[in-house]
Parts: structure tokens; C-alpha cells; sequence
């Protein structure tokens, strides 16, 4: 079982009474909970949602097959409709500014080791919260060698527009807040993570003079983004690459939680790069209130959530781009109603691929636009794109908004 301490790792149960006197991290838990930004659950919600609310990807799948066919087939058809009411497109924006065509050409130049596919992403990310209008093109041309003197202030655009801080949710090693600090001369950067990683990024920004780096160890469930010491006063921008499920969720709620009555700190924009849509829950979506209007139960979202993984079960991302995104009919699913005897089970299995990629993109831009309507909700100007081509990444939705009071 998880250990109650730090869920991270596991114990078995005859030994969790002696275990949780010695854990290693029962210190560390310690130092966190005195920590000013500590807040228990202040990013989940209401403050009734316990651990059994929790639905995992095994129960999910299990409701959907426990359906009769008729209920699984109206379901499809209700996704259908929703998502053709919803109507908001996801345009392809695939964008590498200047400044990081130079930072990854010269990667190619000193023979440093990157993974182009994610660096891609990381560039992608950026040139989009560029042309968002939340960072302005650095004035010079960028020619700082990697990893040495961090170039000033003096050659970037002025501060008016120019975010001063940077949180990245779901950090990891910290390389897209490495790329944005290196190309575009933030000096201030969070990196939220809860997990512990190798700092390599980490040591190579603290070489670099003028900056601070600060690495909270913590959930975003648990954050009070406000009270971290460091970021009071500055204008920050909050960034995720590949937020796994309910991360996205919690990332938002952190950021909106007492932005608009913060007089120290404000949110200039966000830019989040949404994935494993399989993984969300319903007591952590931030815009429940928009699937309700819609008629979507919390059932009905977990199947939701259940169906969006099949967008990335298997690789069809040629099949995908050769054919119109709406040409889908989900004929074979109608047809399945003639078959007497047929369970869930049996339906599923004879669904065509490609069918089933379709609807769990579907539901994957379905629990995405929730999303961007609550932003917009929130008096932000807000979008999202296709960020990178799918044969980089199916997981290619960005989340990208802005403040009303960032200048254009």
C-alpha cells in the first residue's frame, strides 16, 4: 500500500506501523507542512472531497462495460452532439521563434545531448505564449553560449510586457523553464514538482549571475502559489509541459485562487500543455459546471475520461491527418444495435480503430474546452491550438491564456 507519509513509494501492510516511525521522508513532510505556502487541499475544491472520490482507470473501464448496449450507444451519441455544439477549433500552431531556433541550433552546433522531440515541444510552447502576446521578442539578436553568463536585462524588450518570474507546474528537470530563461531573459523561475529528479538544469541556471531558482517539493493540491516568499511582487507567467490529468486541473485552480485580489503578485498569462486526459477526475475538474449544462453527469465524464485514451492507444496519426476530423460517423456503432446478445464488450471490440482514435479525441477536446471556457470565464483572453504536428506528440493541445490587463 502507498505509504501515508509520501505516497510516492510503497510498504506492505504488516510493516506500516514500524515503517511510518522511520520513513525517510517523515522529516522532509515535516519541513514542508511549516512552510507559509502549505495549504492543504486549498487547490482541490470543496472541502468534502475525500480519497474515495478517486475513480481509477479500472473502475472506469468497468462501468462502461457494466452499460447495455443501448446506454453505451446513446452515450456515444450525446459525445457526438456535445461535441459538435461546443464547436471551437483547435488550430495547428506550430511555431519555433527566433530566439529558440538559435538556442536548438546550437545545441546541434556544440554536439550537446536533447532530445529533439521534447526540445520541439518546449520551443513550440513558447513561440505560442510569444505570439500570444505574453513575452515580447528579445531586442538583440540571442548569442549567449549554453550554460554560461546570463545575458542582462538591457537586451530584452522593457519590463512593461515582459513577465518577470516564471512557475512551471509539473516541472520535472526543469528544461522548458531552462529553454524560456535562456531565450527570452526571465530571471526569476519556480519549479514546481513533487517528485525528486536529477537537477541538471537546476545547476546549470544557478551558474548563471543575476538569477534566483527556487524548487518547491510539493503537490499542487497543496499550494499557496501567493505566500511563496520569493514571487511576492512579481509579475509571473505560469507554464506546464505535459500536465498529466487533474494537474491541469489543479494548476488553474492554484493560479485563479485569489489572483484578482492579490495587490503583490499577479498572473500575467498561462500556457499548459494538457495530456493523459484518461487520468481526470470529476472532484478536480475546474468547469464541472459546463458539463452539467451540457447534461453530462459525473458518470458519464469518467466514461468520458475513459474514452479520450483511445486517442493514443495505438498510432494513427497518418490514417488521422489523410481524413476530415468530423468524416467520422461511428456507422459501426449503430449497426452493433441490431445484434441481439451483444454485450459493451462485444461492441467495442468491433469498432474500427480508427473509429475509437476519433471519439477520444473527441472527449480529449471536450474536457479541454471546459476548461478554456472557465478561463475565459475568469476575464482571460484564452485559446487553444494544436502546439506540434501529431507524429511528435498526439498529446498536442495547449492550453494558452492571458490576463485582461497584459498589454498587447
Amino acid at each position: 500500500m502507498p505509504c501515508p507519509i509520501d505516497p510516492s513509494h510503497f510498504v506492505s501492510v504488516e510493516n506500516l506501523k514500524s515503517h511510518v516511525r522511520i520513513c525517510p521522508f517523515k522529516k522532509q513532510v515535516a519541513a514542508l507542512e511549516s512552510q507559509p505556502y502549505y495549504s492543504k487541499g486549498i487547490n482541490t475544491g470543496s472541502s468534502d472531497n475525500t480519497e474515495d472520490d478517486v475513480v481509477d482507470s479500472s473502475v472506469k473501464r468497468n462501468a462502461v462495460l457494466g452499460m447495455s448496449v443501448q446506454d453505451f450507444c446513446n452515450l456515444l451519441a450525446k459525445i457526438k452532439s456535445m461535441h459538435s455544439a461546443i464547436s471551437v477549433l483547435f488550430p495547428e500552431s506550430y511555431i519555433i521563434p527566433d530566439a529558440c531556433n538559435k538556442w536548438l541550433k546550437q545545441q546541434l552546433d556544440r554536439k550537446l545531448p536533447y532530445q529533439e522531440k521534447h526540445a520541439l515541444q518546449q520551443a513550440s510552447i513558447i513561440g505560442n505564449i510569444e505570439a500570444f502576446g505574453i513575452l515580447r521578442k528579445p531586442k538583440k539578436e540571442w548569442t549567449r553560449p549554453f550554460c554560461h553568463e546570463f545575458v542582462g536585462r538591457d537586451d530584452f524588450d522593457g519590463d512593461e510586457s515582459q513577465v518577470r518570474a516564471v512557475v512551471e507546474f509539473g516541472a520535472g528537470r526543469g528544461y522548458l523553464t531552462h529553454m524560456l530563461m535562456d531565450c527570452y531573459g526571465i530571471t526569476n523561475a519556480f519549479l514546481v514538482e513533487r517528485r525528486s529528479y536529477k537537477l541538471k538544469a537546476d545547476r546549470s541556471l544557478r551558474k548563471n549571475r543575476g538569477i534566483i531558482l527556487e524548487r518547491l517539493r510539493i503537490d499542487i493540491a497543496d499550494l499557496n502559489l501567493y505566500e511563496v516568499k520569493l514571487l511576492k511582487g512579481l509579475d509571473y507567467l505560469a507554464i506546464g509541459k505535459h500536465l498529466c490529468g487533474p494537474a491541469t486541473d489543479l494548476t488553474i485552480s492554484c493560479c485563479l485562487n485569489g489572483y484578482k485580489q492579490n495587490e503583490e503578485t499577479h498572473l500575467q498569462g498561462l500556457a499548459l500543455a494538457t495530456c493523459c486526459h484518461h487520468l481526470c477526475q470529476w472532484k478536480y475538474y475546474t468547469n464541472t459546471k459546463f458539463l452539467l449544462s451540457l447534461g453530462i453527469t459525473k458518470e458519464e465524464f469518467h466514461a468520458i475520461t475513459w474514452f479520450s485514451s483511445w486517442a493514443v492507444d495505438a498510432d494513427h496519426t497518418s490514417e488521422l491527418s489523410d481524413m476530415p476530423y468530423q468524416s467520422t460517423s461511428l456507422s459501426s456503432i449503430d449497426k452493433e444495435l441490431n445484434f441481439e446478445g451483444s454485450d459493451v464488450k462485444d461492441v467495442i471490440q468491433r469498432m474500427p480503430a480508427l473509429d475509437k482514435a476519433h471519439l477520444g479525441f473527441m472527449c480529449k477536446e471536450i474536457i479541454d474546452v471546459g476548461r478554456l471556457l472557465l478561463l475565459r470565464d475568469h476575464g482571460m483572453e484564452a485559446q487553444l491550438v494544436k502546439y506540434v504536428p501529431p507524429n511528435i506528440s498526439p498529446e498536442n493541445n495547449l492550453l494558452v491564456a492571458k490576463c485582461s490587463h497584459v498589454k498587447k
